[in-house]
């Protein structure tokens, strides 16, 4: 069974809009484009290289695909991410119907993406790794498909921008299965998927007469 990882830069605040240049994304006005790139370092570079030294497919949504397709194959016969995304199958969801995908080894998974994700983790083959596809992640959290997180969490505040995670994503607990941090202060951790979210609670075990009144007038 294939799992699918998701591989995200974000900030303290969720946000995930254009991490990578200024010109990646300015939907709705967003003026931070390129927020990740300062805080690269050597550290930064070998994660990534981790998070792909596995086999893997390309799991995108249709902005990103277009972002990719329009960098990642021009990059030279030297840039290794560009040797690699070239050769991997991408897969790619989109709104539209049955759109033109120019990039080598690209794949439409067709009107009903989730149903088509859903057929692929059943069958043999390698991991589905999500890059940005802001707006599709939210589909694959709400229908509890993400089995893994590798989350690059940078030490600054957006306020503004496309969110990592929407009010709908399937209430799930996560296992930490590994973290470092980089000499620039980001966060590199691997987040498991660990069953079902458990509950417990520090009230006293019979509530105070104040106690009872809130509950009584919460609102």
């Amino acid at each position: 069974m294939r799992k699918i990882i998701v591989g995200a830069f974000v900030s303290l605040d969720g946000v995930m809009q254009a991490p990578g240049g200024p010109h990646e994304d300015p939907v709705g006005g967003f003026a931070h484009g390129g927020w990740a790139f300062p805080y690269f370092d050597e550290v930064g570079h070998a994660a990534v290289r981790e998070m792909m030294a596995e086999p893997f497919d390309l799991l995108l949504g249709r902005k990103t695909y277009d972002i990719f397709a329009a960098h990642w194959p021009h990059a030279g016969p030297d840039d290794w991410i560009g040797n690699l995304f070239n050769r991997v199958t991408k897969y790619v969801a989109s709104r539209q119907p049955r759109p033109a995908l120019s990039w080598q080894n690209s794949r439409h998974l067709g009107p009903d993406a989730v149903a088509a994700l859903r057929e692929l983790k059943s069958a043999a083959g390698p991991a589905l790794l999500t890059q940005g596809s802001t707006e599709f992640l939210k589909h694959l959290f709400a229908a509890g498909l993400v089995d893994e997180m590798r989350l690059f969490i940078m030490p600054l505040l957006l306020g503004r921008g496309k969110r990592l995670f929407g009010e709908d994503a399937q209430p799930a607990a996560m296992t930490l299965a590994g973290s470092k941090v980089s000499g620039t202060g980001v966060t590199i951790n691997t987040y498991r998927r660990g069953g079902a979210v458990a509950t417990g609670s520090f009230a006293f075990e019979q509530p105070t007469q104040a106690e009872l009144e809130r509950r009584k007038n919460w609102s």
